[in-house]
């Protein structure tokens, strides 16, 4: 990873858990979040991308009722899913799939919500993972950032 640019602006990065179904630490995840977003500064963009236009981002912990309702207004998806990130700097985790997810892939409820964390600012920094090529690019990004802030 290459190193920010000094002097570069790095937004201001604000938790709000706006649940209450699954219980969080909402200061460790802003410490880990403000961590994973000077690690996703330091990755080689060739354009301004989302993540560095922004003054600030915003990380809502949802719940799963909230993230259906937000997946259904703005993809026309129905039901809920992991992770939403909004151009303007807004990253929507639900709380309760990350806590299912976890289960399932054996993950602890913090690092899943890490990973959703890391996912959306990557999502911001302009990577994409709907191709198969992309999202192996994707993955390998995040677990590298995810890895290090921890």
């Amino acid at each position: 990873m290459r190193r920010a640019r000094i002097g570069a602006r790095v937004p201001k990065i604000t938790v709000h858990n706006l649940q209450r179904a699954v219980r969080i630490d909402v200061d460790d995840l802003e410490n880990f979040a403000a961590e994973a977003l000077r690690r996703c500064l330091q990755l080689r963009k060739n354009k301004r991308t989302d993540l560095t236009k922004t003054r600030e981002i915003f990380i809502l912990f949802i719940s799963d009722r909230r993230m259906a309702s937000l997946h259904r207004r703005f993809l026309h998806q129905s039901g809920s899913t992991d992770v939403l990130t909004f151009q303007h700097g807004e990253i929507f985790v639900s709380t309760e799939t990350a806590r299912r997810q976890a289960r399932v892939f054996g993950n602890s409820l913090a690092r899943e919500l890490r990973l959703y964390i890391v996912h959306g600012l990557l999502h911001l920094h302009g990577l994409d993972d709907r191709s198969e090529a992309d999202a192996r690019r994707m993955k390998a990004t995040q677990e590298k950032i995810l890895a290090a802030a921890s």
